[in-house]
């Protein structure tokens, strides 16, 4: 089932419900659906999701290194691409001084 995330000062993103909750857990939140960011809460909450981000592109470089680079379908799509739109909508919140929510 998707989850939607919404902010009024950005368009909204529909995400499959395993990685919009991975990311939402990354950000520190429990990953209750429904739930929201406050404004106040966004700074940090964006600092844990690219630590996290970050520790896992790392760990998935080493993973890559030792396996053959030719996968069938093609290459995966990085969790980093995935959180982008997440990312742009946070740190867009945080300038209006606004909040996220997200619910199904």
């Amino acid at each position: 089932m998707p989850i939607t995330f919404k902010s009024k000062h950005s368009p909204n993103i529909l995400m499959l419900e395993a990685v919009a909750l991975e990311l939402i857990k990354k950000t520190g939140h429990s990953g209750t659906v429904p739930g929201s960011l406050a404004a106040d809460d966004i700074p940090a909450a964006l600092e844990r999701l690219r630590a996290s981000i970050a520790r896992a592109e790392a760990h998935a470089a080493d993973q890559n290194a030792e396996r053959d680079d030719e996968r069938e379908g093609g290459p995966a799509v990085s969790l980093a691409h995935r959180a982008l739109p997440l990312i742009e909508m946070l740190e867009t919140a945080l300038a209006e001084a606004d909040y996220v929510i997200w619910d199904r």
